[in-house]
């Protein structure tokens, strides 16, 4: 114990001079070339070479970039309310965010990660994980929307996820906290042996990316904390880190930092699918969400689903192994060519990296090290493929270049270390301002990196930007990596809290981006597509007003009739056919958002009145040069008047 205390108070020091140290060299002029400028600068009118999507970590949401400029472009709203459209907010919405809990209108989102064919970015959909309530979430990236949300079960702290393997046949979601399966009434002190820990398996659709959970795997009641698939030669397995394999429940910076290795875990999904195919596994009653956005239609519908498949790895022998890792281990990455599977443990003083050829022949020659929970552990000495001898200090996450190389960030250090797979020599580092998490390189999660830029997601800001009070939006670091060595060429700011990013050429997928949504194929059962659709309604208390919207005016602009207690819908069309010209509607006491509404699409806002009176609405999207005038007013009479519906435009 005494041991554990002075590790962690020598790393705690060794954070706190490098940080100093980094503190007195952000201040020095030359931390960035002036010619560099010219490497990130993109002429007005001119596109980025790429795109960079950017999780927000605990805004739950997603946020896109151009490099090598590093502006944002959009921020996609998936696991959080967004007032700045109305996502959660509006009728079609709202059942994006319903979960087994409730509505939930806020995640924690981490993990994106870009479709694939062949192992190659093919820029269809990007997948994006909720950690803080388990959920896996799919965005088109045609119209830059989320499309699905499902809730993921038996989990909790959907960390090592969303991550897909190379035909994007499964996105993967495995459980940071293990917790008792099925949920029930325990003493908390009885973890160890009783708690599970849930790997999922969840099935995308080849053509329109649905997503269903195949199966989970119960494993022992490890912290499961990151993964990334097999590709190439060992596409078929997927493979997790593990820390906290002393099974603590309390004080798990002393108590889960007791063995000398925790594992990576090796799932030979392919053998486990086959199992599952044919018959195996056991229908587990459950209670979670699937909530699916039909395009078509423009709504959202939230399905509650009552039962999943899980398998028992006692009940497919030969599908997972344990390989020992030093030590707290946290990311888990596969080198384009499938064969290296590198280990990045947090406390320890080298970078392991395991073999996957090694991993085949001490499984198939039996080089075991006992079991756990009846899983075997390979014997380290077995599968290691090397070590690079102490690169830095508190390694967490590496990517790859397709060119033989590998870059990992190192958390205490502020750096990121450059190294050779096969000879693990260290070729260049270089300083990270501060304190660096993740880092990505575009496409260096497939067979086929792009190898020109790698950028550096940083914890801490500091000083290098304007400051803005005691928080400071989190910063990102952009790399020339086209040479032999590193160039720091960029610093920018991001939103909410980086934790991983997904990059690939713009050229993939801006052609295919969407400008409008044709008035002719809109299914919306409340749309109005033309003024002669518009019209009131009163259904009881319910009052449904079919409107549309175009520059410069709302159809109908004027409505009376309305009570106080009623719940009035504005279910609002953009007629707009032109790209990028959406229309903002708003209502003054409102008590959810605004709408933005884009071309051809149709949004409804609720309000309820309160008060008596006449109250305008009014788009908030400047539209045109009249746009002041896109005004209307709703007249609101007491609840007992008799006042009938009336509704106009243009009309004294």
């Amino acid at each position: 114990m005494k041991n554990i205390f002075k590790l962690s108070i020598g790393f705690l020091m060794a954070a706190v001079a490098f940080t100093s140290c980094n503190d007195q060299k952000s201040g020095q002029s030359g931390a960035l070339r002036s010619s560099n400028a010219e490497k990130v600068y993109v002429a007005p009118g001119e596109h980025d070479s790429h795109y960079a999507f950017i999780s927000g970590g605990y805004s739950g949401n997603l946020t896109v970039y151009g490099l090598p400029s590093g502006r944002m472009f959009k921020e996609i709203p998936v696991f959080s309310q967004f007032p700045t459209n109305g996502y959660g907010y509006s009728e079609e919405t709202k059942p994006m965010l319903e979960t087994s809990y409730g509505f939930i209108p806020w995640d924690d989102s981490h993990h994106p990660d870009i479709s694939q064919t062949n192992g190659k970015l093919d820029g269809r959909w990007i997948f994006i994980n909720g950690n803080n309530t388990p959920r896996i979430a799919r965005i088109s990236l045609t119209s830059f929307e989320t499309e699905e949300i499902i809730e993921v079960p038996n989990s909790a702290g959907n960390h090592s996820s969303s991550f897909i393997t190379e035909n994007t046949e499964y996105v993967v979601a495995g459980t940071r906290f293990s917790v008792p399966i099925p949920q029930r009434d325990m003493a908390i002190k009885e973890y160890k042996g009783n708690f599970k820990g849930a790997l999922s398996f969840i099935s995308v659709d080849p053509e329109h990316g649905h997503m269903d959970i195949k199966f989970q795997v119960l494993m022992p009641g490890f912290n499961y904390d990151l993964s990334h698939p097999g590709r190439g030669k060992s596409h078929g397995w997927f493979f997790f880190t593990t820390y906290n394999t002393e099974e603590a429940n309390t004080l798990l910076e002393v108590n889960a930092s007791q063995n000398d290795k925790d594992f990576i875990a090796a799932i030979n999904w392919k053998k486990i699918e086959e199992y599952v195919n044919n018959g195996g596994g056991t229908m587990m009653p459950a209670n979670y969400a699937h909530n699916v956005y039909d395009e078509a239609t423009h709504n959202a519908t939230s399905t509650m689903k009552k039962e999943v498949r899980v398998v028992n790895p006692a009940e497919v022998p030969g599908a997972v192994y344990l390989l020992p890792t030093p030590k707290s281990p946290h990311g888990c990455d596969v080198d384009p060519t499938g064969e290296y599977i590198v280990g990045n443990g947090k406390l320890s003083a080298n970078l392991t990296v395991h073999s996957f050829t090694k991993m085949l022949d001490a499984i198939e020659n039996k080089k075991f090290d006992g079991d756990a929970y009846g899983i075997p552990i390979l014997k380290f000495e077995d599968v290691l493929a090397g070590s690079v001898e102490q690169p830095g200090l508190g390694p967490l996450h590496t990517e790859f270049d397709g060119k033989g190389n590998a870059y990992t960030t190192f958390f205490i250090s502020s750096e990121v270390v450059k190294w050779k797979l096969g000879t693990w020599e260290v070729i260049d580092r270089k300083p990270t301002y501060y304190s660096v998490g993740h880092l990505t390189i575009p496409g260096g999660n497939s067979r086929e990196p792009f190898g020109k830029y790698m950028f550096a997601m940083n914890k801490i800001t500091k000083d290098r930007y304007l400051p803005t009070g005691p928080e400071m939006e989190h910063s990102a670091q952009l790399y020339d990596i086209s040479g032999d060595k590193m160039e720091l060429i960029l610093d920018f700011p991001t939103h909410g809290e980086p934790h991983y990013a997904a990059a690939i050429p713009a050229e993939i997928i801006k052609n295919n981006s969407r400008k409008i949504y044709r008035l002719a194929e809109n299914q919306h059962a409340k749309k109005a597509t033309s003024d002669a659709d518009t019209k009131v309604v009163r259904d009881g208390k319910n009052v449904h007003v079919y409107m549309t919207m175009i520059r410069s005016h709302f159809s109908p602009d004027n409505i009376e009739g309305v009570k106080v207690g009623d719940k009035v819908f504005f279910h609002i069309t953009n007629l707009e056919q032109d790209f990028d010209v959406p229309h903002g509607f708003a209502m003054i006491g409102a008590n959810n958002a605004e709408l933005l509404v884009t071309p051809g699409q149709t949004r409804t806002l609720t309000w309820e009145p309160k008060q008596v009176g006449v109250w305008p609405f009014y788009c908030t999207d400047f539209c045109s040069a009249l746009h002041q005038e896109m005004q209307g007013y709703v007249r609101v009479s007491p609840a007992n008047s008799n006042i009938e519906l009336s509704w106009g435009l243009g009309e004294e």
